[in-house]
C-alpha cells in the first residue's frame, strides 16, 4: 500500500539519536520547552538526530529512553536548579523541580548506562549537583539587561585546562566566552576533572569525566549561541557528535550492563 503524503525515505544509515531535556514554562497554558538554537547545531555540526525530552516525571520511563538515546544534553534555561539538592539554602529564584528531578535521574541513569551526557550552563550545574557538588550565586557573571541579543554580549576570557578535551578540540589555552548565568559551579562534584577556569577569579566553567566508558562534558557558557560562527563552539559540538557515533556503534556490538539498583557506579555518588 502506498500512501499519497507519505515521502519515501533514503536509505543511508540512521544518525544517532540525542535526547534534549526541556523546560516547564507558561504561554497561557503549561507547555514543555526549549529554544531552538540548542537543538539547531546538534543536527547541522553534530551530525544527529534530536528527540525533546519533557520535563515531565510521571510522562516518562526513564530506563526505555536512557536504553534508546545515544546521548544526552542538558539545555541552558531560565531556572536555576534548587537548593534542595545539594544543601544550598533556599531562595526566592525561579524554580523548575519537574526539570530538576528528570536532569538528575535520566542523566544519572544515561551515565550508569556508558552513555555520552553533556551540559550548557545549567545543565553543567545539573551535572555538577549530580556527582555531588555545590552551587553558588555569581553576581560578577550575572547577564546584563537589554534586548535578548545584548545578554550574549557580556563576555569573560577562561584558561583551558592543559591536555582537556576543550584545549585539545580548539588548539587553543585560552577563550573569550559569553558569561549569561547567575549561578555557578562553588565545590566541583567528586571525580569531575575541570576543563576550564574563568580568567579573572578561577571558578570552574567547564568540567568533564568519563566514569562508566563515555564522555560527560559540560560548560557554564553558551556555545549554542552564534554556532556556526565560532570555531570553540564548533569543536563543542563536534566532541558531541563523535561521542554520539561512537556509542551508537558500541551500542549495535552489545548492550552495556547498568549499575545495580541504589549503589554507586564509577564515581556517581548514590544518593
Amino acid at each position: 500500500m502506498t500512501l499519497p503524503f507519505v515521502r519515501r525515505l533514503p536509505s543511508a544509515p540512521l544518525k544517532p539519536l540525542i535526547g534534549v531535556l526541556c523546560c516547564n514554562e507558561v504561554a497561557e497554558r503549561p507547555i514543555q520547552a526549549v529554544a531552538s538554537r540548542f537543538v539547531e547545531p546538534l543536527s547541522a555540526i553534530s551530525d544527529a538526530t534530536v528527540l525533546l525530552v519533557p520535563a515531565l516525571p510521571d510522562s516518562l520511563d526513564l530506563a526505555t529512553l536512557a536504553a534508546r538515546l545515544d546521548g544526552l544534553l542538558l539545555t541552558g534555561s531560565r531556572s536555576n536548579v534548587a537548593g534542595i539538592h545539594y544543601g544550598g539554602a533556599s531562595d526566592s529564584a525561579r524554580h523548575d523541580p519537574r526539570r530538576d528531578e528528570v536532569a538528575l535521574a535520566l542523566s544519572g541513569a544515561m551515565i550508569e548506562r556508558g552513555r555520552p551526557v553533556f551540559g550548557i550552563c545549567r545543565g553543567l550545574q545539573e551535572l555538577n549537583v549530580l556527582f555531588g557538588g555545590t552551587l553558588c550565586k555569581v553576581p560578577e557573571h550575572q547577564r546584563a539587561d537589554g534586548p535578548f541579543e545584548a545578554l550574549f554580549e557580556h563576555e569573560h576570557e577562561v584558561m583551558l585546562a592543559a591536555g582537556g578535551l576543550l584545549a585539545g578540540s580548539t588548539g587553543l589555552q585560552r577563550l573569550t566566552v559569553n558569561s549569561v548565568h547567575e549561578e555557578g559551579i562553588a565545590r566541583l562534584g567528586t571525580g569531575l576533572s575541570i576543563e576550564a577556569v574563568a580568567a579573572q577569579d578561577e571558578l570552574v566553567e567547564a568540567f568533564s569525566a568519563s566514569p562508566c566508558g563515555a564522555p560527560i562534558l559540560a560548560v557554564q557558557w553558551h556555545p549554542e549561541w552564534n554556532a556556526g560562527a565560532r570555531p570553540e563552539s564548533r569543536a563543542f559540538f563536534g566532541l558531541i557528535g563523535q561521542a554520539l557515533r561512537g556509542n551508537a556503534a558500541a551500542r549495535l556490538r552489545g548492550p552495556v550492563s547498568p549499575a545495580a539498583p541504589g549503589g554507586t557506579h564509577e564515581g556517581i555518588p548514590s544518593g
